[in-house]
């Protein structure tokens, strides 16, 4: 028969049990494949940027880091698949900045990004380029405010789809500049700029990608939306400095688990990200096209997204848009 203090024991050592439980599967996570989710269409820059990480993941880990494209609904999809799968570590996603956005933009969410995605790190900030056709008159970011001046209403600002990254750059940069412009939305970065070569819409915000277009001749690059001058691009100016003070938007791209994913292994995957971004040839890839790479802490990840979704949430509502 069992003793009392056998009884007291046996509870302490069935308490420490969980603990237990973490620290073991941590150290032996990952012993299968790691699927990352990335919330838009294969071919586009995040995808290219999430597999060039798991690449390096992979490595890392000894185990498969498979890409999962899941796009549509504005990230929507993608996000809240992550944020229902199993907690394990398995089912990681390639966030956007959108995850700060979509809860202004949209009327209802079947997620929260703030309380059912944990934030491991970030790995990159960039800016975008504003880029207008060859055909335009405006060579400065103060002739095109002129230009669209004296015709308010009548030219036509393109982004890959409402509610996007450049589309709520071009938002932002119409408000402070005062300007009115027609909004046409696409389906992809691929179009929209497809019909900004031959002048058929006047003005795009796009990722350092498009720099190629514009170093060949193709189309013209004014400004970067970012804080500073990008090394990417050192003579092209900011759009503060180049006429709109004040104007800064650096999105961004991290990774995050589902929210009740266990502190060792979000500790042991936000680590091993570290090491992934400081790779050489990682780093190289990515800064070409004007992407800043850098890991942070799962809290400065999580201060980072409460601030940004602030700061979209009042252009949001200021500017009256929202999606069903």
């Amino acid at each position: 028969m069992p003793t009392r203090r056998r009884l007291l024991a046996f509870g302490a050592a069935s308490a420490l049990l969980p603990g237990l439980f973490c620290v073991a599967q941590a150290t032996t996570w990952p012993d299968r494949p790691v699927h990352m989710v990335v919330p838009l269409a294969a071919g586009g820059p995040t995808d290219a940027n999430a597999r060039i990480v798991a690449e390096q993941l992979s490595k890392i880990w000894g185990q498969q880091v498979v890409i999962d494209n899941r796009g549509g609904a504005g990230t929507n999809i993608g996000n809240a698949f992550v944020a229902h799968s199993d907690p394990d570590g398995y089912t990681l996603l390639f966030g956007t900045s959108s995850l700060a956005s979509n809860g202004a933009l949209y009327r209802s969410l079947d997620y929260s990004p703030m309380t059912d995605l944990a934030p491991i790190s970030l790995v990159a900030k960039f800016p975008f380029f504003m880029f207008v056709p060859n055909s335009s008159p405006a060579k400065t970011v103060n002739e095109f405010i002129d230009y669209v001046k004296a015709q308010p209403g009548k030219l036509i600002v393109a982004s890959p789809g409402t509610g996007s990254g450049p589309h709520l750059a071009e938002l932002l940069f119409l408000q402070m500049a005062s300007l009115q412009m027609t909004h046409a939305p696409y389906r992809g970065a691929a179009p929209a700029f497809t019909d900004l070569i031959p002048g058929r819409v006047h003005c795009y915000f796009g990722s350092g990608e498009l720099l190629t277009y514009s170093r060949s001749g193709q189309v013209r690059v004014l400004a970067s939306t970012g804080g500073e001058r990008s090394p990417a691009a050192p003579d092209v100016p900011t759009i503060a400095e180049a006429g709109v003070p004040g104007y800064m938007v650096d999105s961004w791209q991290g990774v995050f688990a589902p929210v009740k994913t266990p502190t060792e292994i979000v500790q042991k995957i936000n680590s091993d990200l570290a090491k992934a971004l400081a790779d050489p040839g990682l780093v190289e890839k990515l800064e070409r096209n004007a992407y800043t790479v850098g890991s942070s802490s799962a809290d400065d990840l999580a201060k980072f997204l409460r601030a940004d979704t602030e700061k979209w949430e009042a252009v949001i509502k200021k500017v009256g848009i929202k999606i069903d």
